[in-house]
């Protein structure tokens, strides 16, 4: 999970734009190895985007490597004040699941 920011004035058209992300891109997206991948918005532009990955580090590094990958942050840049979400990116350490937490009280008396 990760977060970063958009401009509050362009968050309409940055949600218009992921409604139809280009099929090229999001073959890129699952041949380098994102599953489950969510994008959240606030209207304040703050952006938090979920994704599953054997290797979060070597899919973020091989979406690099695609063209499409290039064209499409080139596309993007417009929506950020600075630094885009490849260099910008905070990623956000996860604190609680509710499953983990069932499964190790199923397995002892409360």
């Amino acid at each position: 999970m990760f977060r970063f920011r958009v401009r509050p004035d362009r968050l309409e058209e940055y949600s218009r734009r992921h409604a139809a992300v280009w099929p090229e891109m999001l073959r890129a997206l699952q041949a380098t190895g994102w599953r489950n991948y969510s994008i959240f918005t606030s209207p304040d532009g703050d952006v938090v985007g979920y994704f599953e990955s054997d290797d979060p580090d070597a899919a973020r590094a091989d979406m690099g490597l695609h063209e499409v990958n290039v064209r499409w942050q080139a596309e993007m840049a417009e929506f950020f004040d600075g630094a885009g979400p490849d260099e910008s990116m905070q990623e956000l350490t996860p604190i609680f699941h509710l499953e983990t937490q069932l499964a190790t009280h199923s397995t002892s008396q409360d």
